[in-house]
């Protein structure tokens, strides 16, 4: 069936799958009006959810924030592109002014901030890109527009680290109405109000014909019925309330976050219940504390105690709440990675695997500028850059930024986490089967892949090796800190 409005063709199917009738049969019978009273009998009363699975929908967020965007992927059944970072240039993109800061005071220094990183980045940009140029020669063989090109995307690799979460982009998106029906009750319950209205505008988009049809005849409501009730979970906003009280008090005692390793390979305690225990501490940890450190602790609260926390975690879940994804297990391998925003977005799209991710913060601070420019241009690039002075316009970049995110925290505390550029670190567990770890670990060694996501990957590698032995052989990893070659693509 081609030119279908979605929910017809989720009745379509549906229908056919409840009948005896061929589907060319079936077909004949289509109306909108019919697929509302099948939908509503079918999808709502009876709960048969797998109906909207049948119905697709595609969608352009365009002029949205990177940390907008980051919601917006956080589906594990979620298909669709964002704007790359890589080969396009950020500089006219503009930046989100969150309206918890707009009419406030700290707004000049919102705004003076996220320009004086944009500028920095697009300066940056072009200073590497010489250097790039006079470090490596072009060959005869590859023309002139793709060696600046493939040498632009390197500069782009380093430069980008500068860009804050405000930087606007787009993404495209392809899903199921039930994927978007819970994705747009996850962005009706977020804190940050630029994400609410996002999935608030999903959700009118769905009572509106299409903005891009592909045909001039008069169009229908794209999804009148599916999506018409999505709301925000209270019973995940509880959760998210409770579990970050009962995370800051029990996990106090732990002191100081270990930041030593940027991939760790956490042992599973084995008891389900303690595992669970350990995951939504770790989620709702402001703070930033390992996996290891987690586990370590919950491995020694009593039983009754585990109970508490694991009770909070279903106390209120409705008729309609799905389990949360901390009560995923996943697969056998759990690596608690922290990794810089710019690659953890590239990790992110990793569906197959649970991924845990901790709250936005600034205290995992970033590497030096002599690391990244010596992984991202290689040493002879990196020294020309350094001896420039561009190590320097980066460092004090970042640090200035986290001074002026402190003055608007004050003032409005969830829009100083638009002004984090993406060299800041984050904190994620993930969680899947070997499987899938070769999978990551194959494809983001590969020499062509950013420099940042090529090293976690290859220290997840490094991690399954020195734990598994058996298992890491058959994998097919690329080390990084071999000769690089600029160039590949």
């Amino acid at each position: 069936m081609v030119g279908v409005p979605p929910e017809i063709q989720a009745y379509a199917l549906a229908r056919y799958s409840r009948s005896s009738i061929g589907m060319l049969e079936s077909i004949q019978e289509l109306s909108a009006q019919k697929a509302e009273q099948f939908l509503d009998t079918f999808y709502f009363q009876y709960g048969h959810r797998s109906i909207a699975d049948l119905a697709h929908l595609v969608f352009g967020l365009e002029q949205i924030s990177i940390l907008a965007a980051m919601a917006v992927v956080d589906e594990p059944v979620w298909d669709g592109q964002e704007r790359s970072t890589r080969y396009q240039p950020f500089r006219k993109t503009g930046w989100h002014l969150p309206l918890d800061v707009a009419e406030t005071p700290a707004a000049p220094i919102f705004a003076q901030t996220a320009e004086g990183l944009f500028a920095a980045y697009d300066g940056l940009s072009g200073a590497l890109l010489e250097h790039l140029i006079e470090a490596v020669p072009r060959p005869d063989t590859l023309n002139e527009a793709t060696y600046r090109r493939t040498l632009r995307a390197r500069a782009f690799d380093v430069a980008r680290s500068l860009l804050p979460l405000a930087t606007h982009t787009s993404v495209g998106q392809i899903l199921s109405a039930r994927v978007l029906e819970r994705q747009i009750g996850r962005l009706l319950g977020s804190a940050y109000p630029e994400i609410r209205a996002l999935g608030a505008d999903l959700k009118v988009s769905c009572q509106l014909p299409a903005s891009a049809p592909l045909s001039s005849e008069p169009q229908a409501a794209v999804a009148p019925t599916l999506v018409k009730y999505a709301e925000a979970s209270e019973y995940a906003a509880r959760v998210a309330h409770d579990l970050a009280q009962v995370a800051a008090t029990l996990l106090a005692s732990l002191g100081e976050p270990d930041r030593a390793a940027a991939v760790e390979l956490v042992e599973s305690s084995g008891d389900p219940v303690r595992e669970i225990v350990a995951t939504l501490l770790y989620r709702y940890d402001a703070v930033g504390h390992s996996a290891r450190q987690v586990h370590a602790l919950v491995d020694s609260l009593t039983e009754m105690q585990v109970q508490e926390v694991f009770e909070l975690s279903i106390a209120g879940r409705g008729a309609h709440d799905d389990m949360l994804r901390e009560h995923r297990g996943g697969g056998g391998l759990a690596f608690d990675v922290m990794v810089d925003l710019g690659s953890f977005r590239d990790l992110h799209r990793h569906r197959r695997c649970v991924q845990i991710p901790q709250p936005l913060t600034w205290s995992h601070g970033f590497q030096s500028a002599e690391e990244v420019f010596a992984s991202g241009l290689g040493e002879q690039a990196a020294m020309g850059a350094l001896e420039g002075g561009l190590g320097e316009l980066y460092a004090e970049t970042l640090v200035k930024a986290e001074q002026a995110a402190s003055t608007v925290r004050l003032t409005a505390p969830l829009a100083a986490d638009y002004l984090l550029p993406l060299a800041f670190r984050t904190r994620c567990l993930f969680k899947m089967d070997w499987a899938e770890a070769a999978y990551i670990i194959e494809q983001r060694t590969q020499p062509q892949g950013h420099f940042s996501y090529r090293r976690i990957a290859w220290a997840m590698y490094e991690a399954l090796r020195a734990r598994h032995p058996l298992l890491a052989a058959p994998i097919r990893a690329t080390d990084p800190n071999g000769p690089q070659d600029l160039l590949r693509r």
